[in-house]
């Protein structure tokens, strides 16, 4: 199976250590506290994305062109969790028993993570099929935010536009959004009260007032990513991203994972060996960023503590 030889007994330590025991490997970024040094856990994949803890201690990632998603249990050991997976990306847990996950051909689904059955949420808005599912994030009362951009879609775009959308729990969707460039990342503020929308083609990253659940405000701009030196306008975007109970976002970006407050302020930039794709908090007290980088699967470790979705498994 792929990676297992690249599965070391010091890669299981590190996995679920706690997040206090590599001191001597730590940097403080204003606000955040120390980060660890990043640890390769696994490589040799094409190209992994949708990092996923639940729980009980288990991780699931995808690899999209690899078409599966993977599964990293308690006790360190690999497997394949579902092949073929209809080249999931995004990933998060439902609080329950389901694998929520965006499949880029087309569907928003939820997988039984017992006898693995994949149930169907949504594949089409007003009668044609998504172009891409992205990424997603589950709310309180069990409605899904998810991005739908051109990614793997099939040309011309089956929905002519690029958008972000809500599926509530009785399975209404509406479209919120389709006025970004490639809207890739998506997250709730801790609270719930904000939406953050991550386009992958400009480097403006923008947010959403809440109003209540499925229905957003005027968005603005929250922050401007750093750009790396010798690119022009518009420039780069984000990928993915996760949130700390604080409120802080970790943008998966070009240089590394962009540490942005509430407020929209860069305190930092977490570097990582490989270009990230998607992050996530995981580990003993959740306390560790697992991140998605092109071939390979890494951990930092951070005083900083993940904040739960949903909001009623925290």
């Amino acid at each position: 199976m792929r990676n297992i030889r690249n599965w070391t007994a010091t890669s299981v330590i590190l996995l679920f250590m706690s997040a206090t025991t590599q001191a001597e490997t730590k940097t403080d970024i204003p606000g955040i506290g120390p980060v660890g040094k990043p640890v390769k856990l696994f490589t040799d994949f094409k190209f992994t994305e949708g990092p996923a803890f639940d729980l009980k201690g288990n991780l699931y990632f995808t690899d999209i062109p690899d078409n599966k998603i993977y599964k990293v249990n308690s006790k360190g050991k690999l497997s394949v969790f579902l092949e073929p997976s209809n080249h999931c990306n995004g990933l998060m847990l439902d609080g329950e028993n389901g694998l929520l996950a965006c499949e880029m051909d087309g569907r928003l689904v939820s997988i039984n993570l017992k006898n693995k059955k994949v149930t169907p949420l949504t594949s089409e808005y007003q009668g044609k099929r998504y172009n891409a599912p992205n990424d997603l994030v589950i709310d309180r009362s069990g409605g899904i935010y998810f991005t739908d951009p051109h990614f793997r879609s099939p040309e011309p775009l089956p929905q002519k536009v690029v958008a972000v959308y809500y599926r509530s729990a009785d399975g209404k969707v509406t479209r919120l959004a389709d006025d970004l460039k490639a809207p890739n990342g998506v997250i709730l503020s801790p609270d719930e009260k904000t939406l953050y929308v991550i386009p992958s083609m400009q480097k403006e990253m923008w947010a959403y007032p809440v109003t209540s659940p499925g229905k957003i405000g005027k968005g603005r701009v929250f922050c401007t990513l750093k750009q790396a030196e010798g690119y022009k306008e518009p420039g780069r975007g984000g990928d993915g991203l996760t949130v700390d109970t604080k409120g802080n976002l970790y943008i998966t970006t070009g240089l590394g994972l962009q540490v942005y407050s509430p407020e929209g302020k860069l305190l930092g930039i977490i570097s990582v060996p490989e270009k990230p794709a998607n992050v996530t908090f995981g580990g003993k007290d959740n306390a560790s960023l697992f991140i998605t980088a092109r071939k390979s699967l890494y951990r930092i470790d951070t005083k900083a503590k993940g904040h739960r979705f949903p909001g009623k498994s925290s």
